[in-house]
């Protein structure tokens, strides 16, 4: 059984994941993540693209193209535009079938299911709720 693009990223983050000793470090390397998040242009946040559930402000549109499903997404918060790099490395430029069969595995081998606060887990799980209603998952 080949690995998909997706479990393939999951992987890979969870490798990269591994060379740092703690958490602080770990979350340093989020938030440097989230600052290399391509631009968000302001007139795309609006209630129409705003993450319901989230702490902080976050925003999320997608576009089809072709068989692939592509997510732009930004935040006001540092650690919170990581986590949305996060989510788009693993879940933007699939088709909505590998959306929809990829599960989120790295929150609990990452370990962030344990080091995130109650709020920005929340809010995780409402960024990820968005990218699989788009798929089609229920």
């Amino acid at each position: 059984m080949s690995t998909s693009g997706a479990e393939q990223a999951q992987q890979e983050l969870i490798e990269e994941f591994e060379i740092f000793d703690n958490w602080m470090d770990r979350y340093q390397y989020i938030i440097d993540m989230g600052k290399q998040l391509p631009d968000f242009p302001e007139a795309w946040k609006t209630e129409q693209y705003k993450i319901q559930g989230c702490q902080s402000n976050v925003w999320m549109c997608h576009e089809a193209q072709e068989e692939q499903l592509i997510f732009k997404a930004t935040s006001d918060a540092a650690i919170v535009s990581g986590l949305i790099a996060v989510l788009l490395r693993i879940y933007s430029g699939r088709s909505a079938a590998e959306i929809r069969a990829t599960e989120p595995h790295f929150l609990k081998d990452l370990g962030l299911d344990k080091h995130l606060s109650p709020t920005r887990s929340n809010g995780l799980h409402a960024m990820l709720e968005r990218i699989y209603q788009v798929a089609g998952k229920n």
